[in-house]
């Protein structure tokens, strides 16, 4: 039986994959307390910043509807922090899944709405190996 993925195991993953490609500038993380987006992080080389909403996995028997309910809930907390904001800067969106609940995500959420909101799908797998998903990744494997 496979250790079950956190949600503090994913932060960190993503933390670190993000800091390995050029996104470190003012990070932060939310604290369990508080409210927002679960990182926020600035790119290095130019005025971009990721949003990303973080999921673990359930440890509940009835996984699967777990799985399904944790991708709708953490996809309902990005898009409520979706919002116009200064032109001068490039905001792109993330939900930082465990690879068992980012599988339901790439299928399910419409490239199409993926690319209007600049929205990326973080899968980390158990050792920790995270992989971006974009719109054009999305699909791919809606096709």
């Amino acid at each position: 039986m496979k250790k079950v993925i956190t949600e503090k195991f994913v932060r960190r993953a993503i933390r670190d994959w993000l800091f390995r490609n050029g996104w470190g500038r003012n990070y932060k993380e939310k604290e369990s307390h508080e409210q927002g987006v679960d990182i926020q992080v600035q790119n290095n080389k130019w005025s971009g910043y990721f949003l990303i909403e973080t999921k673990g996995e359930s440890s509940a028997k009835s996984a699967k509807s777990q799985r399904e309910t944790s991708f709708v809930f953490s996809l309902g907390q990005i898009i409520t922090r979706i919002k116009v904001v200064d032109a001068r800067y490039a905001y792109n969106y993330g939900l930082g899944l465990p690879e068992s609940s980012a599988k339901i995500a790439i299928r399910r959420i419409p490239w199409q709405a993926a690319r209007k909101l600049c929205l990326y799908v973080f899968s980390v797998n158990h050792s920790g190996k995270v992989k971006k998903y974009s719109w054009q990744d999305l699909r791919k494997f809606q096709k």
